[in-house]
């Protein structure tokens, strides 16, 4: 009898794919996702016993149209155990058994998605023997775990997942590869390439004139000598303007060529700079296909003809290109992650050099197992990862940190040629901590003055911005769309650069990457970071021979900073009372160490890395309990679609709405016309019947659409400060 894996509605069984041929292809595909960390063995063992429940005549029945739910995971992860025993035979069934479902947890029920744990699903499964056609190799200890390091079930838990990745990444291209043999994939040029068109656009500049572009070409400098000295660990230490974005790609693909490594995987600390970043790679390296940028705004189907769009959609799902631009929640939430699509990518972060953008800006209540994720991938993975930053945090054990995951000082080489004498080289502003301002005596300040003020909240800087609102007078925060803040910040360029006077009201958001030049900073006091971040905005260029001013001030009662920075923004004040001189590297040195010794037991606030390495004994990993536990953004919020307008939706953009029925396209397309929300305030918008759900038949309540103009501002955006009097503001 003729064994199926995959039907077809429109065509008759001689068209359809065979388990055979199916078995085999995700054997040879798995194989090769996994050669790249030494688990090729294990990987072809996990390929072919991936489908073995579909021998089953209900399966088979099923293919030919019968309405029944059989399963067919658990059938191979049994198998998996029986034929290799309860250690890598156990590894092999997580895999095996979730490669649809998802990572279990080995034995008890999640809290957050009641599957059915691993214990249950190989107790569940009956007993299938291979065929004879599926020839399984012997065993090998894969290079990950021949020597597991000082904290060996986090490794086996760990590696248990990379081999899910190439398991799970096997099986969807290769089932993808059947239902679509016209659609192409990868990319077919060479790191080398990509490498040499970064020195001829990097040599185009001609040789330095002024002094800070004399220390930037040090600073690449230092990336190329670097990038000869073994795999490991790094850290360019630059201040702003110093160049870091383009030293770190310079030292990656020298350091990837030099040690034939597979990509270069740049992390930046939020999704607002990925745009900015991307487009600078791909100027210098001079191809469209090798960037990738992968992050939840990303609209492809916008720029790209249909058939580019589809094959980007395609490597955001397993990063399949030699330069990826993501998210440090993408990044690490995928590192702790469980569901195929999430986990699917991370095969290909082996053998990769990783640059930490902003490094600093490692989550705080998770900084223990992102750093244990990082030595991991360093460890058992080929992987070499950058700490990019102007103000290096305190991670390694000679900052005192007493937990096994600080890094090695002696480990950690830095890039950049004498990151003290850049720092004075390269200092613009001179910070002033000035006490106690309210909004009023701040608007009196900074009135008429060409200045930056950067508040904690959007409450306090949508109540600056209307005290101050009138010609020249910006605001720029996340209540805005994407395309209304692109468009504020083009005309904050234009004036200034004009020499015109220039206020601009913003949140935080404007730290990230912003490439703004103003002489004057107003700071509301944040973490040291932050502030470091926001006086990067000031003097920018140097131009200003007495220097850019930024004064860092407590706000009035009301905005005091969120919670969760509220440590940060105290240990900061402790530091400016302390230091001349709050942004000097031992500043920020003696900042991190405190921060981090106050934090103390909430740099894991979720207790991971205790799950994962705790009465482990079994191999009996929380997987999904991790996945549910590692969040880095807790803060649930809701997209609410701009309608018409300036900055809402364009007409062609209205009509995929309309009509368009797939909704991960029109998510994509739609990022340029939404703001989030609190779920509360977009529910009062519907009950007030200002905004509506569109499709719901089709979508459920995906898409909401803000149809009343009256509720954006075309200079400040939404506001939601009285969610419960929105009903007032309707006409």
């Amino acid at each position: 009898m003729q064994l199926f894996a995959h039907s077809l509605t429109d065509a008759g069984p001689e068209y359809w794919e065979t388990l055979e041929a199916h078995s085999l292809n995700v054997a040879r595909a798995a194989e090769q996702c996994a050669q790249a960390f030494g688990a090729d063995t294990l990987g072809k063992i996990a390929g072919g016993l991936h489908d073995l429940g579909k021998v089953k005549p209900r399966f088979q029945a099923k293919l030919q149209g019968e309405k029944n739910d059989e399963p067919h995971a658990a059938e191979g992860a049994r198998a998996a155990v029986r034929l290799y025993g309860p250690g890598l035979g156990k590894i092999l069934a997580y895999c095996i058994a979730g490669h649809h479902a998802g990572l279990a947890n080995g034995i008890g029920r999640s809290q957050a998605r009641p599957s059915t744990p691993l214990c249950e699903r190989l107790a569940q499964a009956g007993e299938v023997e291979p065929p004879d056609w599926l020839k399984l190799p012997e065993l090998a200890v894969p290079g990950p775990l021949q020597q597991p390091g000082d904290t060996p079930a986090f490794a086996v838990q760990f590696f248990t997942r990379m081999l899910f990745a190439a398991l799970v990444d096997a099986d969807f291209t290769e089932t993808d590869r059947f239902y679509r043999p016209e659609v192409a994939r990868g990319w077919n040029g060479a790191l080398s390439d990509l490498r040499q068109s970064l020195d001829r656009g990097l040599g185009s500049f001609g040789p330095p004139q002024s002094a800070v572009n004399r220390l930037r070409a040090e600073v690449l400098q230092g990336a190329a000598k670097a990038a000869r000295q073994e795999r490991g660990f790094f850290s360019l230490t630059v201040p702003t303007g110093g160049g870091k974005t383009l030293s770190s790609l310079k030292f990656a693909l020298d350091h990837a060529e030099a040690y034939g490594m597979r990509r270069v995987i740049h992390v930046a600390p939020f999704s607002a700079i990925i745009d900015q970043t991307a487009a600078v790679f791909r100027e210098f390296l001079q191809d469209e296909d090798a960037v990738l940028e992968h992050h939840t705004a990303f609209q492809s189907e916008a720029i790209l003809d249909e058939s580019r769009a589809e094959a980007v959609r395609l490597a955001a799902q397993n990063w399949d290109r030699p330069v990826v631009v993501t998210t440090a929640v993408q990044f690490f939430e995928s590192l702790f992650a469980n569901r195929t699509q999430k986990c699917r990518k991370l095969h290909n972060i082996a053998g990769s050099v990783i640059v930490l953008d902003e490094a600093q800006s490692l989550p705080l209540a998770f900084l223990r197992p992102c750093l244990a994720a990082l030595k991991e991938l360093v460890r058992g993975y080929g992987c070499s990862v950058v700490l990019c930053t102007a103000t290096q945090p305190a991670v390694h054990e000679g900052d005192g940190l007493g937990w096994p995951e600080a890094l090695v000082s002696a480990d950690t080489r830095e890039i950049a040629p004498d990151p003290a004498r850049l720092y004075a080289s390269l200092k613009r502003v001179t910070v002033r901590h000035v006490g106690a301002v309210d909004n009023r005596d701040l608007a009196e300040r900074i009135r008429g003055q060409s200045a930056l003020v950067i508040v904690n909240n959007k409450r306090q800087a949508r109540a600056l911005f209307e005290m101050l609102r009138g010609e020249g007078v910006f605001h720029l925060s996340t209540h805005m769309t994407a395309r209304h803040r692109k468009a504020v910040l083009a005309q904050v360029r234009e004036r200034l650069g004009a020499g015109e006077k220039t206020l601009l009201i913003a949140t935080a958001l404007v730290e990230a990457g912003v490439d703004l030049d103003f002489p004057e900073v107003w700071r509301a006091v944040a973490g040291l970071d932050s502030i470091a971040q926001a006086a990067g905005r000031c003097n920018r260029e140097g131009k200003r021979p007495d220097g850019g001013r930024v004064f860092v001030f407590e706000p009035e009662d009301g905005f005091a900073p969120p919670p969760e920075l509220a440590k940060n923004a105290e240990v900061a004040q402790a530091i400016l009372a302390q230091f001349e001189d709050p942004l000097a590297p031992e500043a920020i040195t003696a900042y991190f160490r405190k921060l981090y010794r106050d934090w103390g037991a909430q740099l894991d606030a979720k207790a991971i890395m205790a799950q994962l390495t705790e009465g482990t004994g079994q191999l009996d990993f929380p997987f999904a309990d991790v996945a549910r536990d590692f969040r880095l953004i807790e803060d649930y919020t809701v997209p609410l679609i701009i309608e018409g307008g300036a900055f809402g939706m364009d007409a062609q953009t209205e009509q995929m709405l309309k009509f368009s029925p797939h909704a991960g396209a029109l998510a994509r397309r739609l990022q340029p016309f939404v703001v989030q929300v609190a779920p509360r305030v977009r529910a009062e918008l519907l009950r007030l019947n200002v905004a509506q759900v569109v499709r719901p038949e089709v979508f459920e309540d995906q898409f909401v659409v803000l149809g009343n103009a009256h509720l954006y501002d075309a200079e400040a955006g939404f506001s939601d400060a009285d969610p419960e009097n929105l009903g007032l503001m309707v006409t």
